[in-house]
């Protein structure tokens, strides 16, 4: 599909179940979240902590993980520090920027999130897959 290509009805329809499918796993996603007391956004700086090096992890990569303000990043590390998820440490090179950690408390939180988003993943792996190929 390119913009030259003018759209059919089953490429509407493919674009509306993907969509459809993307939104169901936010939701669920979402929800499990909640369900373990942190918010979606807290759940994703978590996982973007985790998931990075760790001599890379700043406010400025959560802001840019999660498409956020660094204001706004800022505000959500000051979150999840007072929760005791989160710690701040200098940078070894430049002790002008805070380095964060998560802390064991998030860690078993985020172990145990993740592994259930990864079954999910596996269940709808066969749906997406199906609705990828309708893409070419």
């Amino acid at each position: 599909m390119t913009n030259s290509v003018a759209l059919t009805d089953e490429d509407y329809i493919a674009l509306a179940d993907f969509r459809h499918a993307l939104r169901r796993f936010q939701a669920f996603s979402e929800a499990n979240a909640t369900n373990v007391g942190l918010t979606p956004q807290q759940h994703q700086a978590l996982l973007a902590i985790r998931a990075a090096s760790p001599a890379e992890v700043t406010v400025g990569i959560i802001a840019e993980r999660l498409i956020l303000k660094p204001h706004s990043a800022t505000g959500l590390v000051d979150r999840l520090e007072a929760l005791e998820l989160v710690t701040r440490h200098e940078a070894s090179v430049d002790r002008r920027r805070a380095m964060l950690r998560i802390t064991p408390k998030a860690e078993t939180m985020l172990a145990a999130l993740s592994a259930t988003h990864c079954e999910e993943i596996r269940r709808l792996k066969p749906l997406l897959a199906d609705l990828l190929a309708k893409f070419g």
